[in-house]
């Protein structure tokens, strides 16, 4: 029983730890483009893009 009052505080500081540190993450961005990386690896894009070719599009 005495153990509880250690492990009760302890686990809702962890608790909020892991709030912070989800808010932080989504407020730098981290979950911004989900499925855009997902779906460049399905394109079909055999030829390297090279410099040159950038300045052709022009």
């Amino acid at each position: 029983m005495e153990s509880l009052y250690l492990l009760v505080p302890l686990s809702i500081l962890v608790v909020f730890i892991a709030i912070w540190v989800f808010f932080r993450a989504s407020d730098s961005g981290q979950f911004d483009d989900m499925v855009g990386p997902g779906m460049r690896i399905l394109q079909d894009d055999d030829r390297a893009h090279t410099r040159d070719d950038a300045e052709e599009d022009k």
